[in-house]
């Protein structure tokens, strides 16, 4: 991934951003079943690559058979999940596999190590992102390469993010997809 950010888009105008973007590879979270389509048709006119968020994704479970669906009909660049069942599938039909965790407390953390330790995702999205004493740990203890999201709100937080591991930074933020391209 030669990106530094990861611009997520949430709506249709932030979509059209990012496919007007030079960009790449882009999420989309918070999508209706009804849009996939469309939205996977705008993205190959546009030579563009999709990560989706396979639990944000409204009118479909997310377990291994909507996986294994989402994965033939739209043929995504990624997924990301919180569930083992979603990663496993993933990594079975050759889409990149990204587990997100999150930083809530230290038993949860414990969790997301041993929950990672099984999977062995191809990404780990951490959230918030805007720890980055975190994101080194993270990164020392399970050797995989690390998104960093949520929270991170100034150019000052992604270098800071970069700077302690993370490969790229997921935003939704606009203002920072135009600083680091």
């Amino acid at each position: 991934m030669n990106q530094k950010i990861l611009p997520v888009s949430s709506n249709m105008k932030e979509f059209e951003l990012f496919l007007n973007s030079s960009y790449e590879v882009g999420v989309f979270l918070d999508l209706h079943i009804a849009q996939l389509k469309n939205v996977s048709k705008m993205a190959k006119s546009f030579n563009k690559k999709i990560i989706y968020h396979m639990d944000l994704i409204h009118g479909i479970k997310n377990d291994d058979y909507a996986t294994e669906y989402i994965c033939q009909e739209f043929s995504p660049y990624g997924l990301i999940s919180t569930k083992k069942s979603v990663i496993l599938k993933a990594k079975q039909k050759g889409v990149i596999a990204i587990q997100r965790i999150f930083l809530i407390d230290s038993h949860a953390l414990e969790n997301s190590y041993n929950l990672v330790k099984k999977t062995k995702p191809d990404f780990i999205e951490v959230l918030p992102g805007s720890m980055p004493w975190m994101i080194k740990e993270v990164k020392e203890e399970l050797n995989t390469p690390i998104f960093a999201g949520g929270l991170i709100r100034t150019i000052d937080e992604v270098q800071n993010a970069l700077d302690a591991g993370a490969t790229a930074i997921t935003t939704s933020k606009t203002d920072l997809w135009k600083v680091f391209i």
